[in-house]
């Protein structure tokens, strides 16, 4: 076991800005997706692509932690095994949630009502799943990772991120990030961005985001 050093040690806070991205989005489903009238396959197209960002998301965020964060707990801190393995197994059945509610997405775009309703119910389904993991990731990961990863091991999670992100729509997504964070955090985000990052960010990003969520009505699923 790994015994913490007087290093400086990271804020691993900024991560309930990412959390809050996932539980405000999956659980705002059943306005965005069962609240669009029957034949409007122009916000049906939108929701879709908006929420297929989201899944990407996810999916980057989890991979994040598998490769970056969950390894270097359990070389560290002998203690942590079971609870990696508790989570990392939480992940496995995210993921099959995950699957079935793109599955979901990709039939909702010109089906019926059913396919609306299932679109819905998978995401909420996957919400409800990932609500569990998150508040225990927060209570126990969090702490540890803290307390046994330096600045830079910690910092190394938004460009993982941003490289493994295959969504179309990654200022969707910084945006969202950014309405959960401090000003404080916002500002050390812009600042440790890549540059080509921080440029699509500041050049054309941020007002895409905002044009965008007034078209989304992201108001329903932002609680800052």
């Amino acid at each position: 076991m790994t015994e913490p050093g007087s290093a400086p040690r990271p804020d691993t806070t900024d991560m309930l800005a990412v959390h809050g991205v996932f539980r405000d989005t999956l659980g705002a489903a059943p306005t965005l997706v069962g609240g669009i009238a029957p034949g409007d396959a122009e916000r049906v197209a939108l929701i879709a692509n908006y929420y297929e960002n989201i899944l990407s998301f996810l999916e980057a965020h989890h991979d994040g932690e598998e490769h970056l964060v969950f390894p270097l707990l359990r070389e560290r801190d002998a203690a942590a095994a079971r609870l990696i393995d508790e989570m990392t197994e939480q992940h496995h059945e995210a993921v099959a949630l995950l699957q079935q509610a793109r599955a979901a997405l990709a039939e909702w775009p010109g089906g019926d009502a059913s396919a609306q309703k299932a679109a819905e119910e998978r995401l909420d389904v996957l919400g409800s799943h990932l609500g569990e993991h998150l508040d225990e990731e927060e209570e126990k990961v969090l702490p540890l990772a803290a307390e046994y990863l330096s600045m830079e091991e910690w910092g190394a999670l938004p460009g993982h991120g941003m490289a493994n992100f295959h969504g179309d729509k990654i200022w969707l997504i910084l945006g969202l990030i950014r309405e959960r964070q401090t000003e404080e955090q916002r500002a050390a985000m812009t600042a440790n961005m890549p540059l080509p990052a921080r440029e699509m960010w500041t050049g054309f990003g941020q007002q895409a985001f905002k044009d965008y969520a007034s078209v989304i009505e992201v108001d329903v699923v932002n609680h800052a």
